[in-house]
């Protein structure tokens, strides 16, 4: 049963591997044209902040639920707590501007 599933997976790969490059084609003209009228750089830039700026408010939820979690599990570690909050929200913000900075270098650059 494994080997004829294994094979049969065998045959669909490399079916898949031959026949795309054998039926690809050039796009004509207007195509071209639709593909460059469709391809709007603003819209990827757009859901490059949006998904940024949603990962920082996600990760600062998760860091701020579990911060006080923790503080109600063992209030006399509430410094070493606050602390740590701080370091992990410091890092989750940058790696969002790093996001937001990202899609807005590949608008201008």
């Amino acid at each position: 049963m494994k080997s004829a599933a294994l094979r049969f997976a065998v045959v669909v790969a490399v079916l898949f591997l031959v026949a795309g490059p054998a039926m690809a084609q050039a796009p004509s003209a207007a195509d071209q044209a639709n593909i460059a009228k469709a391809a709007n750089p603003k819209t990827g830039v757009g859901l490059g902040i949006g998904f940024s700026v949603i990962g920082i408010g996600i990760g600062l939820g998760l860091i701020g639920y579990s911060a006080l979690s923790s503080v109600a599990r063992q209030p006399e570690q509430t410094g070493t707590i606050r602390g740590l909050m701080i370091l992990l929200a410091a890092l989750v913000e940058g790696a969002g501007i790093i996001g937001i900075l990202f899609s807005l270098a590949s608008l201008f650059l």
